[in-house]
């Protein structure tokens, strides 16, 4: 009788844990982001008490993305929807409508002072307001006061994983400073495949020129390709980088007509797989200034 009481008492314990571990699951909340760099953002400041799921992961491409019903469907049931804003998303507006969102969405480039472009009849908006850690700041205020709007019994714990981040994301901003700084001056030049690095360079002293606009949907011409090897060979220019998201036969094609050196794979616009070298924010900064830092100090 004493064993089988035991035993009794041990499966309701079973059962309460069970229980508890669905409630707790089914508390939390449940927030949408945009992009991976966004999505591990809201991840380091939600900690537990958020899911996060990312729309365009690992290596994907947010300026050709094209929504699936299955993302129509995860937005649907959204307390939160994190956002790049800055004409990053141009495909968020379709979305939200097909979807029937009614949650709350957060713009994490709130307060950013944007970069504006000429473009060759139009100025355009560089959304890439991420690669400046400073933007990065930000983003991350942002991040936990729409956590507290969406969830205010979370607010120590929003507070406290923020804190905690933006730490974290100072320390690398003076690494960052400090690397790209001991390089020679006459040696900060370098191209990209397309301009997601104007508030990297503006905000580290780098010179970026880069055959694409701001958005990889866009074609560099004949005459852009031509601008870009005179202005190659006239600023001596060491080194090409191809962006882990697009197609690198056009800098191929540059880095042999002016001999300049390829210097390896950089993450602009998403992160890599869990098991890649940039599977966080802070991560592809310091993969990103090391491989930068390899090219032109060689």
């Amino acid at each position: 009788m004493k064993l089988r009481f035991i035993s009794r008492l041990g499966l309701a314990a079973v059962i309460l844990l069970a229980l508890s571990g669905a409630a707790s699951a089914a508390s939390k909340v449940k927030a949408v982001a945009s992009f991976s760099i966004l999505g591990d953002m809201v991840g380091q400041v939600g900690g537990d008490r958020v899911e996060v799921i990312t729309l365009v992961g690992p290596n994907g491409d947010a300026h050709v993305f094209s929504p699936t019903p299955a993302d129509a469907k995860a937005l649907a049931s959204a307390d939160v929807f994190f956002v790049n804003g800055l004409g990053f998303e141009g495909w968020i507006e379709r979305l939200k409508k097909s979807s029937g969102f009614e949650g709350e969405e957060v713009v994490a480039s709130k307060g950013v002072k944007p970069l504006r472009m000429e473009g060759e009849h139009s100025e355009t908006i560089d959304p890439h307001a991420w690669q400046d850690l400073a933007n990065g700041k930000m983003y991350v205020a942002n991040i936990r006061d729409g956590l507290i709007a969406a969830d205010p019994d979370g607010k120590s714990v929003y507070e406290a994983n923020a804190a905690k981040y933006l730490d974290a994301i100072a320390k690398e901003e003076r690494a960052v400073k400090a690397a790209l700084d001991a390089l020679p001056v006459a040696r900060r030049k370098i191209i990209t495949s397309h301009d997601a690095f104007g508030y990297f360079g503006a905000a580290y002293g780098l010179k970026i020129i880069a055959p694409q606009g701001v958005s990889t949907d866009s074609e560099a011409s004949a005459r852009d390709v031509a601008e870009i090897i005179r202005q190659i060979r006239q600023a001596k220019v060491p080194a090409v980088f191809v962006e882990t998201i697009t197609d690198p036969r056009l800098l191929d094609q540059i880095a042999r007509e002016t001999g300049a050196k390829i210097g390896g794979a950089l993450y602009s616009d998403a992160l890599s797989g869990p098991d890649g070298p940039a599977p966080t924010y802070l991560d592809m900064f310091r993969h990103n200034v090391e491989a930068i830092t390899q090219a032109l100090s060689s």
